[in-house]
């Protein structure tokens, strides 16, 4: 007897196959989809690639890569020998001569080995350019913490620095004019100070470092000259009659507080590494050729005009004069008139190169929160109104605290000093990790402690003298 099919199983058949055909038609449609995903996600992170390109192009730090060596050398002059050391002798007179001259020589050598750091932190992810001071923290500290750490101290120095070059170019301004004109219409500070401004108007649209390397080399040979002009009028005019090189004070908080002072006037001197890493950026880099050769090179250059500058004109300076010297030996000086006029048109060309160093990187933090953060368009009108806004903020507070530079010393203990001193220690130890209680461990961590340590009493030193009263 034949055994007819059941019915049923080739009902189980038929849905069997209408079950695959359904699950196949699934997976394919699943599979465009996730095509059409795939597309649409590298579409726009294509358009996003292309946005962030244009970005970079258009900022003042990424936008131009093809400085040169010797870029390096008059950008870094610039930023590091400022009007400050005009005041150098003045902070020897506070510190005396062993201290000030060690102090002195251990400043040079210990900045010029952080800045050996952050140049060769410059480039230490392959691929990747820590092109400004705060990506460096960010990668060290983290993306929040680092920002924390960092962006503060950086600002305090850039911007008071601008407002401190404002009040000074104002200053060197008004000596010219009464110097040549001795018999002129006094003319309110104020006035000179707005005339300092008006240059900034316009040469603050220029879009980036490079395009202010003629403005920076015009303002490294000023600092070189204005130096020289310095030593060499102290040495025509020989050891000055009864010199004294005692401590002035006359009381043991008083001398103290001079000698914090002294501190803090020495680590204004040496600000310039709040710039380097963007001053670096502007260099072209490859794998075969990174821009740490060059970079270096051309800091190495800068240190020793440093050292020509600074060393000079604080021994000569304090030599001549003693603890009578001036805060600004030009001062001091007085004459030959001609000579002193000359020397304070180099401080104001100088100083016009400086405010453009410092405001560069102070440009790029505000372009890039509004063109990354609240998406405004990358636009000259923009550049326009961030920039005019900036020189005219410095501009106001120059005008309205003209005794700004009298806290030169407690911005040193609390901005200056870090971010030249011991911060690039702190963000080696963080990154490299070096063995510990070894000789690299050693020298970052003992240094950057003690240095901490130091300039932080001088801050607090400064606060609390203040509100006593007792600083003679």
């Amino acid at each position: 007897m034949e055994t007819q099919p059941s019915s049923d199983n080739g009902y189980a058949g038929n849905n069997t196959s209408f079950s695959t055909s359904v699950c196949l038609v699934s997976s394919i449609k699943l599979y465009i989809y996730i095509i059409d995903n795939c597309f649409h996600c590298q579409c726009q992170s294509e358009e996003n690639l292309k946005r962030q390109k244009e970005i970079d192009e258009w900022l003042p730090i990424t936008s131009s890569r093809n400085a040169k060596w010797w870029y390096s050398a008059f950008h870094n002059v610039t930023a590091m020998v400022g009007a400050g050391v005009l005041s150098l002798p003045y902070a020897l007179s506070e510190l005396g001569w062993g201290p000030g001259v060690a102090i002195l020589v251990l400043s040079w050598i210990i900045t010029l080995y952080t800045l050996w750091q952050m140049v060769e932190m410059h480039e230490m992810v392959p691929g990747k350019r820590f092109d400004r001071y705060h990506e460096l923290g960010q990668y060290a500290f983290g993306e929040k913490l680092g920002l924390y750490i960092v962006v503060p101290q950086q600002l305090i120095v850039e911007v008071g620095v601008c407002i401190v070059y404002m009040v000074t170019g104002g200053k060197s301004l008004e000596k010219f004019h009464d110097t040549v004109c001795s018999t002129c219409k006094q003319i309110k500070l104020t006035y000179f100070i707005m005339i300092f401004a008006s240059v900034h108007f316009v040469l603050s649209h220029l879009p980036n470092f490079n395009s202010i390397s003629g403005v920076s080399l015009a303002a490294a040979v000023m600092s070189l000259s204005y130096s020289t002009i310095a030593w060499g009028a102290s040495v025509a005019k020989g050891v000055q009659p009864e010199v004294q090189y005692g401590y002035k004070a006359k009381t043991a908080a008083g001398t103290v507080f001079n000698f914090f002072s002294g501190l803090g006037d020495i680590a204004f001197a040496y600000a310039g590494h709040n710039v380097v890493l963007e001053i670096q950026a502007t260099i072209p880099s490859t794998p075969e050729k990174p821009s740490k050769g060059p970079m270096w090179k051309g800091v190495i250059v800068a240190y020793i005009v440093v050292a020509l500058c600074y060393f000079p004109v604080a021994l000569i300076g304090y030599w001549m004069f003693g603890n009578s010297i001036e805060d600004n030996i030009l001062i001091s000086l007085e004459k030959p008139a001609w000579l002193i006029a000359m020397a304070n048109i180099f401080v104001v060309i100088h100083v016009i190169g400086s405010y453009q160093i410092y405001a560069m990187p102070v440009f790029d933090m505000i372009e890039t929160v509004l063109v990354k953060k609240l998406n405004f368009r990358p636009s000259t009108t923009l550049r326009f109104f961030v920039r005019n806004f900036y020189v005219a903020f410095t501009m106001f507070i120059a005008i309205t605290f003209p005794f700004f530079g009298g806290l030169l010393g407690f911005f040193g203990g609390f901005a200056f000093a870090p971010t030249t001193y011991f911060l690039p220690c702190i963000i080696w130890l963080a990154i490299y990790k070096p063995k510990k209680f070894g000789l690299s461990w050693w020298t970052n961590w003992h240094s950057s402690e003690q240095l901490k340590k130091l300039m932080m009493v001088r801050g607090i030193d400064y606060l609390v003298l203040m509100n006593k009263g007792t600083v003679a």
